[in-house]
């Protein structure tokens, strides 16, 4: 994958594989020390049944979406499910 700003990737939507709108990004979650990415935070779009996706929420709301299953960044950020 290319590299990308992560100022670029503010806002940008997220969708899962199956073509599922999942939400909104609203932050990247990384390890300080090493540098190494863990979560996207998705804030969900309103719509979103729960049951729908397979992700942990964290106590906002917003899904925890591991960066491993990241597999495309074009106009969305998709996702694995």
């Amino acid at each position: 994958m290319a590299n990308i700003l992560a100022e670029n990737l503010s806002g940008k939507a997220v969708m899962g594989s199956d073509g599922t709108e999942l939400g909104d990004l609203y932050n990247i979650t990384m390890d300080l020390k090493s540098g190494q990415l863990h979560h996207l935070l998705v804030s969900p779009h309103e719509q979103l049944s729960p049951e729908r996706v397979a992700f942990d929420v964290d106590e906002t709301g917003r899904l925890r979406v591991p960066v491993a299953n990241v597999q495309a960044v074009k106009d969305y950020i998709v996702v694995g499910r």
